[in-house]
């Protein structure tokens, strides 16, 4: 067909599709329910709602009316010809997976399961197929609208746009994993600049792109109806939501098909009850989705199998309806999908040709061509195992390990389990093969042995320490953003000259987490009638009063394996001070934290902390004298010269409670208080002990023990008390 847009100025109308997708994202934050599957709390697919912002474009919806009459020309072609029509297309498709170290960061199991699903949808290769209700069963000689194998299939690409061998899947950490203002168009950006394979275009007429991310807009999916508009662009692809990712992992059966309703949207299908904005509409029974052999509906949002408000049974158990029991495609639509793929100017049909299979990797000739792994932990205890895991790709039948400091040493296992007895930093080496390649890896560095354990009671100032590298031998210092990162400081200290600063204000948006790791500490030899106290000092301050940020405080018992937080200091909890130039604290800027929730299931031989800062363009945060002691405070280095001291600004948060009590007061010097729960009755409850020191103090007291009620907290010692009552829900 002649285009008659030939003069048409395409980067306008690229700018234009690029404004939509950004006003769409902005447009559409918030859930419309009507769109979302019963008992969701994402909307199914926001398809339709982006064709529909594109379309408010003069020009757009001109070109994209043309596409449509070209693409339904070629579906009556490829009907009415008599040449062979059980050609299967085989499409070039890689997974972007955007993350920012969160569950969305998926698998590649769990991608490979989603791929498993999507050619058994597209091949017709699912059981429950056989299963369609009688109106719409292969069996039914009366039936008008029966499963189809649409003969397409997916594979994976192995081979990125400069050649580069990879497995199909790209990862990319970028705070966009949730969506940004830019909308799908910026994630897609952060992609392109930042995954682990190549930085640059896949372009969308040689790859299927797939993007998961924790968040797109409030959708668990959407696409764009092919077209001339994007042909060869990346955003010429689909966005999903990691949980909507097959049927493993973060995914599930029922959300596992939403990737096959998305492709089916890609090659050109509308929803079974047609292109308007949402199921449920009456008005939907005078719309078509443009293909002959399925009724009309109006859309379900449920396994509604009766559905038939536009006079006739609707075919619930397709994958273009919202049912959870969406099984086939039909006739009508296989037709509709390779007619798709069959059109040039939409960039669909390069996908298939023999030349880009090969060019992309995906035309079956595969072999080794890269050495990889990948390990459960890379810093444990003495005496602990690590779990390898072969990650090469793409074809691999030998392995020969090396593990210097290792128990054993060598290995020819695929997944191999290795034991570290001494203390120290370890490489590894894989050497893979597929029977005629040879790759190998060296990763120096890799495994670090943490010295043994540190006996209470513990204590850190950071004086004996001239630069932030000496830290490195007793604690882990991480810095997601690869910006500025905890670092050794005598600019500011509560005791001595140094501590221990993020200079967070030279940290710009938001999404940047730091954290500053302990080795192992030995709590083994506490006892039931002892208890332990985790205390430090911070010191803070944001650089806008809007600004919300976090301290978190995580405890494992087993060396790192495992994590349980235990205190969040957030937004005003924090502070509620602002300064807007870079800061540092006096000595009266100090708070001091009493942690006594270590409990006893932290009473362990290999126990760690762990400080998590989360910022969000705020300014600089400090820590200095972070202490662990047992039994009375009298082991508690932190303590100093005891004076007798007034209480000031005692207050109790929540309150009521139904799990930790926050005990804020001021200290005019360093002395230990006692606090002591008690019922109504005057029957103790909870004693605790905790080294009070001058300035702020925030003890943190668990109720998890106690029953709901009314309870009385006693703050002092032999010459001051408060009392004040909190409530227990």
């Amino acid at each position: 067909m002649k285009k008659i847009f030939t003069k048409l100025n395409l980067g306008l109308l690229s700018f234009s599709i690029l404004s939509s997708l950004s006003l769409h994202a902005q447009n559409q934050s918030s859930i419309d329910y009507s769109n979302a599957r019963e008992g969701e709390h994402v909307e199914y697919c926001k398809s339709h709602k982006v064709m529909h912002e594109l379309q408010k474009d003069p020009a757009f919806a001109a070109q994209f009316a043309l596409d449509q009459q070209e693409m339904k020309l070629k579906e009556v072609e490829m009907k009415n010809s008599i040449s062979p029509k059980a050609v299967v297309y085989k499409i070039p498709i890689v997974f972007h997976v955007l993350h920012n170290g969160g569950s969305e960061n998926i698998t590649n199991e769990q991608i490979l399961d989603a791929l498993f699903i999507l050619n058994r949808d597209f091949r017709k290769q699912n059981t429950d197929a056989l299963n369609v209700i009688t109106a719409f069963n292969a069996t039914n000689p009366n039936a008008t609208c029966i499963p189809a194998d649409i003969e397409v299939e997916f594979v994976m690409a192995t081979k990125a746009p400069d050649g580069t061998c990879f497995n199909g899947i790209t990862r990319t950490q970028s705070v966009n994993t949730i969506e940004p203002a830019g909308g799908g168009t910026a994630q897609v950006t952060s992609i392109r600049n930042g995954n682990d394979v190549f930085n640059g275009e896949w372009p969308g007429n040689k790859y299927l792109n797939i993007f998961i991310a924790k968040e797109i807009g409030g959708a668990a999916g959407y696409t764009r109806l092919p077209g001339s508009y994007s042909n060869t662009a990346m955003t010429n692809g689909i966005w999903i939501l990691h949980s909507y990712v097959g049927a493993i992992g973060t995914g599930s059966v029922n959300t596992s098909r939403a990737l096959t309703h998305e492709v089916g949207h890609w090659l050109n299908l509308a929803h079974t009850w047609g292109p308007n904005n949402n199921p449920g509409n009456q008005s939907s029974c005078g719309s078509d989705d443009d293909v002959a052999d399925t009724p009309n509906t109006i859309g379900v949002t449920n396994c509604k199998l009766n559905e038939n408000t536009c006079g006739v049974l609707a075919n619930v158990e397709n994958y273009m309806d919202y049912s959870y029991c969406s099984k086939m495609f039909s006739e009508g639509q296989r037709d509709r999908m390779r007619a798709a793929l069959n059109v040039t100017n939409t960039g669909r049909r390069n996908l298939w040709q023999p030349a880009n299979l090969i060019a992309t990797g995906a035309d079956g000739n595969i072999s080794l061509c890269k050495a990889e792994f990948t390990s459960n932990r890379e810093v444990i205890c003495a005496g602990e195992s690590v779990n390898f895991e072969d990650a090469s790709y793409n074809v691999v039948n030998a392995w020969s390990w090396s593990f210097p400091g290792g128990i054993p040493a060598t290995s020819t296992a695929q997944n191999p389990t290795i034991t570290y007895a001494t203390p120290g930093t370890y490489e590894v080496v894989l050497s893979a093969s597929d029977g005629s390649t040879s790759q190998s890896i060296t990763k120096t560095a890799y495994i670090t042995v943490l010295p043994s354990a540190t006996a209470l009671p513990f204590y850190e100032g950071f004086e004996g320490y001239s630069q932030t590298s000496e830290l490195n031998d007793k604690y882990s210092i991480v810095n997601s953003s690869n910006n500025a990162g905890w670092s050794l400081t005598n600019s500011a200290a509560h005791l001595g000259s140094k501590s221990l600063l993020l200079n967070n204000f030279a940290q710009t948006g938001t999404g940047n987490y730091d954290e500053f790791i302990s080795s192992s500490i030995d709590l083994s030899s506490v006892t039931a009638a002892d208890a332990v106290t985790l205390s430090f000092r911070y010191a803070y301050r944001k650089k806008l009063s809007n600004n919300v940020e976090t301290l978190k405080v995580f405890l494992s018992d087993d060396c790192g394996e495992n994590w349980s937080q235990r205190k969040t200091l957030s937004g005003n909890a924090l502070s509620t001070f602002a300064e807007t130039t870079s800061w540092t604290p006096g000595f009266g800027d100090w708070v001091t934290v009493h942690m006594t929730n270590v409990t006893s299931q932290f009473w362990t031989s290999n126990f760690r902390f762990r400080f998590r800062f989360e910022g969000a363009g705020g300014n600089n945060i400090f820590l200095d004298d972070i202490n662990i002691y047992n039994g009375a405070p009298s082991n508690d280095i932190i303590l100093g010269v005891n004076t007798l001291s007034k209480i000031d600004g005692l207050s109790l948060y929540p309150n009521p409670t139904d799990g930790e009590l926050n005990v804020s007061f001021n200290m005019q010097a360093n002395e230990a208080m006692n606090f002591v729960m008690t019922d109504l009755l005057g029957k103790v409850v909870q004693t605790k002990t905790v080294q009070a020191a001058s300035g702020s103090n925030l003890v943190i007291l668990s109720t998890d023990h106690l029953a709901s009620g009314m309870y009385l907290l006693q703050i002092g010692n032999e010459t001051s008390k408060e009392v004040i009552q909190f409530v227990v829900k």
